[in-house]
């Protein structure tokens, strides 16, 4: 066994982005995830290109190192199931809304009942105490309450959101953080808690960080938004042929830059001559640096900055991620043989253990491949299998 948390039984109630995600990472470092599914499968098992139904890419990109069964929760002898699974388990983690775990008898004061120890996470729209708390919510609807999706206003002149499901795996991120300190600490405390991880709270925590601004303040002395992001100049830059991304942001950053490209009236004009001053006019700061740009090719730009401290690279299209030299070196991408999908691309978990690595042990799952499986691990009969089945 590898990974840090080998030994940690994980029981998985979720489905679409977050969940499946966040127990995945859980996966690839170690923990057994079961998977528990209703009869019609994770929803996200029919969505993007597919060889066989029921496998479909963003399904496959969100389950692997798991163990699928299917239970139908509604039913009284499914629920028993549940129960006697927790009792061995470490954590649950599902993303129901707090009212729906509370009506099928599944909400933390019936499981802790059966293990006192569990961990129990619930990772959903809202924080369940507030006005929002029964709402349902799903990665568009948090952009939007959250104002991710007015920052592109601010930028664009119309709100928009960002064509990546930003909520649904920056929440599932703040999951693993949240369940492997509560792990900590039960190993220190033996006790087991109730963990709440809110989309809408977790993404204003995120997107604050550096819009809050002016808004630090009490009362305001200024706006919010961080007002280098803000300026519609912020984008990759043309060369002569193609597009780079350069970004001489601390001063040593700004002298190196000048001095390599030739631009040293920019080291003396006022409206550059620090950091806080090249903000204050982040558009003129933009312009003269897009205007430097296109003056010489992409790859002359790379090789005259290739060993300067000034952060500079390509610019990259998702397609053309799959032959990057850095992501095929480092072993980024991995590809592994599935018995019913064929041949598939995968990622690897991107941090790295000295001691305890994390990697692929289990190749994502048919809907209810291992049911028989963990139904047997969990003591059940034969007989009480069949009856489910």
């Amino acid at each position: 066994m590898s990974g840090p948390l080998a030994g940690v039984k994980i029981l998985e109630l979720t489905s679409v982005v977050l969940g499946p995600w966040a127990c995945q990472m859980l996966a690839d470092m170690g923990a057994d995830v079961i998977k528990i599914e209703p009869p019609r499968g994770d929803s996200n098992r029919t969505l993007g290109a597919y060889r066989n139904p029921g496998m479909a890419a963003l399904y496959l990109t969100c389950n692997r190192n798991k163990r699928s069964i299917v239970l139908d929760l509604k039913q009284p002898a499914a629920k028993a199931v549940v129960l006697q699974l927790v009792k061995s388990a470490d954590v649950v983690v599902h993303n129901n809304r707090p009212q729906v775990m509370t009506k099928l008898g599944l909400d933390y004061a019936a499981l802790k009942i059966a293990n006192p120890q569990v961990i129990y996470c619930g990772t959903y729209g809202y924080g369940k105490d507030g006005p929002y708390g029964a709402r349902g919510a799903l990665d568009d609807s948090i952009q939007a309450v959250s104002g991710i999706a007015m920052l592109n206003e601010m930028v664009l002149g119309e709100p928009r959101y960002l064509p990546t499901v930003v909520c649904d795996k920056t929440t599932a991120m703040q999951v693993v953080s949240a369940v492997t300190a509560a792990l900590y600490h039960r190993e220190r405390s033996g006790e087991g808690q109730e963990i709440e991880v809110p989309m809408f709270e977790t993404m204003v925590y995120y997107t604050m960080a550096e819009h809050l601004w002016g808004m630090t303040f009490e009362p305001p002395i200024g706006g919010p938004g961080y007002t280098r992001l803000m300026s519609h100049h912020r984008k990759p830059y043309k060369t002569l042929d193609g597009y780079i991304a350069i970004l001489p942001y601390l001063d040593a950053h700004w002298e190196s830059f000048c001095k390599l490209t030739g631009r040293e009236d920019l080291l003396v004009d006022p409206r550059f001559t620090s950091l806080s001053n090249r903000v204050t006019n982040i558009d003129d700061t933009y312009q003269e640096t897009a205007k430097t740009m296109l003056t010489r090719t992409t790859g002359e730009w790379l090789e005259i900055f290739g060993k300067s401290s000034v952060p500079t690279n390509m610019v990259n299209t998702l397609a053309g991620l799959k032959d990057d030299p850095h992501l095929k070196a480092v072993g980024f991408w991995q590809e592994v043989d599935h018995p019913t999908e064929g041949r598939l691309r995968m990622t690897r978990f991107p941090v790295t253990f000295s001691k305890t690595p994390a990697d692929v042990r289990r190749l994502p799952p048919r809907l209810g491949e291992h049911t028989v499986e963990v139904l047997r691990e969990a003591g059940l009969t034969e007989a009480e299998i069949a009856a489910l089945l």
